[in-house]
């Protein structure tokens, strides 16, 4: 409204504005709080205010109100969601006790940067102890699969300490999931591993989840015998543990069905295939597990080319050629981040 221009305080005028002849004062409205206020001066050797410049001024408060309400909202989301994203984002992995460790990750839409592939590494508690590798896949896409993905991280974490039981670890997971508000479901694989002299032991678990695939120093790749239901849908699930061994140079690749289902090729709707797969990965024998995860992904992204898909993720364990190699960039037990 207008206003005596005796009573503004002085912080109000500008300095060398000169004498105040009159004055609109009107609030910026926001969002359940003002956002401001529109301060309007005019010198007193000019024309007052009159009605039409004030409703004027209300007008082109109320949107600027709105814009400025706006802008601060999406500001203060997009601080929430950046935080929220660098703890579900995935973590670079490195060698761990005696391990080579690498993995690669592809949302469906690569702006988002998250979705519900997941994977993780937790480094053993003590020398000669199994580190855990997970892989995982929540049904469904974008940042809703993203926080049960993180909840499934976070819980895993908690069951570490049973890690040697894999379908307890399972059995547990599968609980949580049903006592939460989620209706997703998960698939995923654990993988425990521990180096022993030159090779690294390997025991594997799939809760409804593609088999991993054992990369041999002749180049032959095997299918690990284990399999499961998936976690979060049934009351009571069952798993088979599968245990191999890697020698030097050996390989097994932990993937999601990002991989073999994406679609692509000469046609542009083929599926890339365990076949394709396994053919890439015989061609990776005696390759480090970087070398391998690049290997795989460079080629789904030649077969994508532009087209859409789903999220990918693809986690490479290696028994290394040479001495025995510590965790590095870690922090100590628990999950393995950079």
């Amino acid at each position: 409204r207008w206003i005596d221009p005796a009573s503004a305080p002085a912080r109000m005028v500008p300095e060398d504005f000169g004498e105040v002849g009159s004055m609109v004062v009107t609030p910026l409205p926001g969002h359940g709080v003002p956002a401001g206020a529109l301060v309007l001066l005019r010198r007193s050797d000019r024309t007052s205010f009159n009605d039409s410049e004030e409703v004027f001024a209300r007008l082109f408060a109320a949107r600027a109100g709105a814009a400025m309400s706006a802008a601060r909202l999406y500001a203060e989301q997009a601080s929430i969601t950046e935080i929220l994203m660098r703890e579900l984002l995935p973590p670079r992995l490195h060698h761990v006790d005696g391990v080579e460790f690498a993995a690669g990750y592809r949302p469906s839409a690569d702006e988002e940067r998250i979705g519900g592939d997941f994977y993780d590494v937790h480094p053993a508690s003590a020398e000669g102890q199994e580190s855990l590798a997970v892989l995982g896949d929540v049904c469904g896409k974008g940042l809703e699969a993203a926080v049960l993905t993180g909840k499934i991280r976070n819980t895993l974490h908690a069951l570490l300490p049973m890690a040697e039981d894999h379908e307890r670890v399972l059995r547990l997971l599968n609980g949580a999931l049903l006592d939460s508000h989620h209706t997703r479901f998960v698939t995923l694989v654990l993988a425990s591993a521990v180096r022993r002299s030159g090779t690294v032991r390997l025991r594997l678990t799939s809760a409804g989840h593609p088999a991993p695939l054992i990369v041999r120093a002749d180049g032959r790749v095997e299918e690990a015998d284990t399999k499961g239901m998936l976690v979060g849908a049934l009351p009571r699930i069952e798993a088979r543990t599968h245990t191999t061994d890697l020698a030097p140079g050996e390989s097994c690749l932990l993937f999601t069905d990002g991989i073999t289902e994406a679609r692509g090729g000469p046609m542009g709707d083929e599926l890339f295939g365990e076949d394709r797969l396994r053919a890439a990965l015989e061609e990776c024998a005696g390759m480090p597990a970087e070398a391998i995860v690049e290997r795989v992904r460079m080629l789904v992204s030649e077969w994508l080319g532009i087209g859409r898909h789903d999220d990918m993720a693809v986690v490479a364990i290696t028994a290394p050629r040479g001495a025995h190699l510590s965790a590095v960039g870690g922090h100590g037990r628990g999950r393995f981040t950079a």
